[in-house]
């Protein structure tokens, strides 16, 4: 029994997180503030269920997998238990499209319908679908089948809707609504909502949140009181962040509550804008995002009983910051059913061989952190080498024309770092699937494209920030208080930071509530906003009558189209008359180039 028991404590040790995952220096800065009622929210988690495992800074930061993020949540029911107080885990959409897990499954598999499994371990008290969940048909029937009958319930999504094959009945995709008790007896009726998305698939349906609170099944769920509203969200909690928003949908859903309920506890949970944020929109209703690609577990507590007031923290997901919130160590930390969840996700990147090794990055190229067309922008080396350097291999029958590759930023997704460049660094980088397509135009006309493109969504942005202008304002943070009184302590961790460690790279946030909220103390990392833009390779030295290739993928086929047609009248351009430009599709390009360039 003696000798089970210390194999089992080396299993604990040795099966945290994924092989080869830099784990974190960094501590948390002091305790969480518990409330009556408490909140763990992720958003955008996009497949990033095996952590963060690079070494660049600050990936370490994030190097926690989703089994070390189940055994936290464990422990922190587990407290909350002890404390006779409330914890509400709450996800506010896009678990699909963003890795291996999600990416790179076999032909024929919907997207994300084994790391949807990974996502049903977790103790979730509420869901909601994101966008990403209904680009393709196939993954929203899967996600309709496989995972929503799992939630019983939970997973809410108030405006969205599909028919089934062979039907034409729009049916809910999720519960309309959900009405429960939480483990101290309190009452919640919670909502799920997501933007007024039109790019879905053919067979779903996004109603826009205008159209849901007048619905009449709406106003029958929030006549009554409950104690509290939780609204999860697939939305920026700050609309103007994110131009691509078709209107400012939160105040719609918050009005529409606060007309029956002037003073109930109203809880928003946002997301879409991966960023960490936060406002307060009345001195009973929060809103709050916590970023994205399980790099943050956002918290908040409040008191719904006599003095109120909220605090809010975003926490680094690593194993660092799940001892030390959980009082536990490196021995007791981890819970059999998350060294279980963390073997799951190995053995999956083992079968799909996400770890194969297709180049070696000889430097980091950054999304976010520097300007295209920086010299260590992602962007810059995909438009200026990766994505030439793939098209002339692709298509050799065509090299004697010039060509001009046309991408839009958002395709792009995240970072490359020096050193292995893996099959799941592909899917990081860039998940999607799209063909190449292109047309022959004279170079007068193909180079004005990108500017042609980039002004008509310039024009759409406008208009949707007057749309903004003529909604109700909401009160400024300063208008209403912030701070929980009668903080209560928690238990320590393992380890107090010192004053004098050495700060990581990391998120240094500034939202829109009062107060300091990130966990562990940062040297910022930065960051760009930046709306989701087209890009083209460097101008070509060549005469205005010279007829020239214009590249682009499947994805912003029609918005290129449309440029072509207003700068080139009489051509009468079509998506469906564009011809592919080669065999590979996207998913495949910096496969193409690692293997070509970086071996």
């Amino acid at each position: 029994m003696m000798h089970l028991l210390l194999l089992l404590t080396s299993l604990i040790v040795v099966r945290a997180s994924q092989p080869g995952a830099t784990q974190s220096s960094a501590w948390p800065a002091r305790p969480l503030v518990w409330g009556d009622v408490n909140f763990l929210f992720t958003t955008d988690t996009h497949g990033w269920l095996m952590g963060h495992t690079k070494s660049g800074p600050p990936e370490p930061n994030y190097s926690a997998d989703f089994g070390d993020f189940l055994s936290f949540t464990t422990h922190m029911k587990s407290l909350a238990a002890e404390k006779g107080v409330d914890l509400l885990l709450i996800d506010s959409g896009d678990l699909h499209d963003g890795t291996g897990l999600t990416d790179g499954a076999p032909p024929g598999q919907p997207n994300a319908h084994e790391s949807n499994k990974f996502i049903m371990r977790l103790p979730y008290d509420v869901l909601t679908p994101g966008n990403h969940e209904l680009y393709q048909y196939a993954s929203a029937l899967d996600t309709y089948k496989s995972f929503v009958p799992h939630w019983s319930g939970k997973y809410i999504s108030s405006n969205v809707h599909l028919t089934l094959p062979n039907t034409t009945n729009l049916i809910p995709f999720g519960s309309p609504y959900r009405k429960f008790l939480t483990t101290q007896g309190r009452r919640v009726t919670a909502f799920g909502v997501l933007f007024h998305f039109t790019m879905n698939a053919r067979g779903t349906q996004v109603q826009s949140v205008e159209e849901l609170v007048e619905q009449p099944w709406f106003a029958q769920a929030v006549e009554e009181e409950p104690d509290m509203f939780v609204v999860a969200g697939h939305m920026p909690v700050h609309m103007e962040e994110d131009p691509e928003v078709n209107v400012n949908d939160w105040p719609i859903v918050y009005y529409a509550i606060r007309q029956r309920h002037p003073e109930t506890a109203i809880f928003i949970f946002g997301g879409h804008s991966h960023k960490r944020n936060c406002t307060v929109m009345d001195e009973h209703a929060i809103a709050i995002q916590g970023g994205r690609y399980m790099e943050t577990v956002g918290w908040l507590s409040a008191n719904l009983t006599e003095g109120g007031g909220y605090t809010r923290r975003y926490l680094d997901t690593n194993r660092n910051t799940y001892q030390y919130h959980t009082g536990t160590d490196e021995e007791d930390f981890d819970t059999l059913e998350g060294i279980e969840l963390t073997q799951y996700i190995t053995q999956l990147a083992d079968v799909w061989n996400l770890h194969e090794v297709f180049g070696y990055a000889p430097q980091d190229w950054y999304l976010d952190r520097v300007e295209f067309p920086h010299k260590n922008s992602v962007l810059t080396l995909f438009l200026n080498d990766v994505l030439p350097t793939v098209l002339r291999l692709g298509a050799p029958e065509r090299s004697n024309i010039p060509l001009l590759a046309i991408f839009n930023r958002g395709s792009i997704r995240y970072d490359i770092y020096q050193g292995p460049f893996t099959r799941n660094d592909q899917y990081t980088v860039m998940p999607f699937k799209n063909q190449f397509f292109y047309v022959t135009v004279p170079w007068a006309v193909g180079r004005r494209v990108v500017d042609e493109a980039n002004k008509k969504r310039e024009d759409q942005a406008r208009l949707r920030d007057a749309m903004r202008m003529a909604m109700p304002s909401l009160p400024q943070p300063s208008e209403v208080p912030f701070p929980l009184p009668g903080a209560q302590t928690v238990l320590g961790g393992p380890k107090e930071p010192k004053e004098d460690e050495p700060l990581t790279l990391g998120y240094v946030t500034q939202d829109l509530c009062e107060g300091y909220a990130d966990d562990t103390p940062h040297l910022s990392i930065g960051g760009l906003d930046r709306a989701d833009d087209f890009h083209s390779s460097p101008p070509l030295p060549i005469s205005d009558d010279t007829l020239m290739d214009v590249v682009f993928p499947s994805f912003v086929a029609q918005p290129i189209v449309d440029a072509l047609n207003r700068l080139f009248p009489g051509q009468n351009y079509t998506v469906a008359g564009l011809e592919k430009y080669m065999k590979w599709g996207s998913e495949d390009v910096f496969e193409v180039y690692a293997r070509e360039k970086w071996n």
